[in-house]
């Protein structure tokens, strides 16, 4: 399989579903024991067995993967697979995982809910800061490359109205306008009582990106390019 970043492997919509069959279900199983090992009161011998296993399933693991990150190393269709993102990637234990959707009457908007545990904590019973502005910076990303406009996060602006709990949450991004490779979006952070966090941020579409596409004569950008 190819690694190129630049031009990932295709593989057809069979394999692809065998894949995520595959992946989601563990990495959800990997997420789970990151919220169990945060919140657990077990007994030390406990520990210390969990321990060893953890351990030895991971030495299991080990004996074959590739060097390096994952990336975007496979597609189907124009669809790149980031699976390894740390917002969306579906083998990612870090990742929530959040899963925009265009939705809505504006340009390029997308929504995603998503359900924060004991893992992305700030202040107690709260989101982390950072966390909110990880969400965001994917979410606008979303809305540009949803708008066939993505490019790359030249700058971030964050706003925070009040503290965001931990739990259910909704998410919505949207396209301001668009100049060039150039594209401004702006987002928010929505928890029980209305918007939390607000965003806005300019995303570039690189040079190098720029004369990739031209190298190979397209003509426009696929929606998912990043």
């Amino acid at each position: 399989m190819s690694l190129d970043p630049h031009r990932p492997a295709e593989i057809s919509a069979e394999e692809l579903a065998a894949e995520t069959a595959l992946y989601e279900p563990f990495t959800q199983a990997v997420r789970e024991l990151v919220d169990a090992t945060i919140r657990t009161t077990v007994d030390p011998d406990t520990i210390r067995a969990a321990q060893a296993e953890v351990e030895a399933i991971t030495a299991r693991l080990r004996d074959s993967q590739i060097d390096g990150s994952i990336g975007a190393h496979f597609g189907h269709g124009r669809a790149r697979q980031p699976w390894g993102n740390t917002v969306v990637g579906v083998r990612n234990p870090v990742a929530p995982p959040l899963d925009p959707q265009p939705a809505g009457d504006r340009l390029g908007e997308v929504r995603a809910e998503v359900v924060l545990g004991a893992a992305y904590e700030g202040p107690p019973g709260l989101v982390h800061g950072g966390v909110s502005s990880l969400l965001l910076d994917q979410m606008l990303g979303n809305a540009a490359a949803a708008a066939r406009k993505p490019g790359m996060t030249a700058y971030l602006t964050v706003t925070y109205r009040q503290p965001t709990p931990l739990g259910p949450l909704r998410l919505e991004a949207w396209v301001e306008r668009t100049e060039g490779h150039k594209t401004w979006a702006r987002g928010h952070v929505i928890g029980p009582d209305g918007p939390t966090v607000e965003a806005e941020g300019l995303f570039v579409l690189p040079r190098w990106a720029r004369d990739l596409l031209a190298a190979r004569g397209a003509t426009e950008v696929p929606p998912t390019f990043e």
